[in-house]
């Protein structure tokens, strides 16, 4: 190889390392933007899911005082006729509606409660819903098993437990008869009783 061509190649590779070289920093710079606009996304997507984690549980806060006021909507509407049944069906004296009871760390609450104390000596648990599910039923059980360790001063009184309700797939109406408790219905904004012709009630 003359000299001439060895400065040639001397030359040549000069350039493409030049252009190299400027090809490389081309691609650091493209690559500092893509991140950069990674970044943003990222930032945009983690803002956005933010909004997103605030509205759902506004929502949630929104759908829980819809149902909070719809059941005590339907709790206002059952106590008028709840206490015409408990006075001039059952022959109760006392009727107390909305019963909380804090015992021994423990807590019970009540929908309708009422009681006699003269020669007719029972006590009635109302539980009203505006729509029976199976909970509903294992409520009402548990206050039922739960009401002398709450309410001592009635243990000596017949306990009978009522379910009073909008809406009641039939066959849960059947299993609540079938357990012995009373089942209550809505017609025309007024409740009355639903109990088969012969009806037995559980004295608990």
């Amino acid at each position: 190889m003359t000299d001439n061509e060895l400065k040639a190649l001397v030359a040549s590779l000069a350039v493409a390392q030049k252009e190299t070289s400027k090809q490389q920093k081309e691609t650091d710079k493209q690559i500092q933007a893509t991140a950069k606009q990674l970044e943003e996304t990222n930032q945009d997507i983690l803002t956005r899911q933010k909004k997103t984690d605030k509205q759902l549980k506004e929502l949630g806060k929104q759908i829980g005082g819809l149902g909070k006021k719809f059941g005590s909507f339907t709790e206002g509407l059952a106590l008028p006729s709840m206490q015409t049944i408990l006075q001039k069906r059952f022959k109760m004296e006392v009727i107390s509606p909305s019963v909380r009871v804090h015992k021994a760390g423990k807590d019970i609450e009540i929908d309708v409660l009422a009681y006699a104390n003269s020669s007719v000596n029972e006590v009635y648990v109302v539980e009203v819903k505006s729509h029976v599910r199976e909970d509903s039923i294992v409520q009402l059980q548990n206050i039922i098993k739960n009401f002398d360790r709450f309410f001592p001063e009635h243990k000596d009184k017949k306990l009978f437990g009522i379910l009073a309700a909008v809406d009641m797939p039939v066959t849960l109406r059947k299993r609540i008869l079938d357990l012995g408790f009373y089942v209550a219905k809505i017609k025309d904004e007024v409740f009355s009783l639903d109990v088969p012709a012969g009806f037995k009630p559980k004295a608990f």
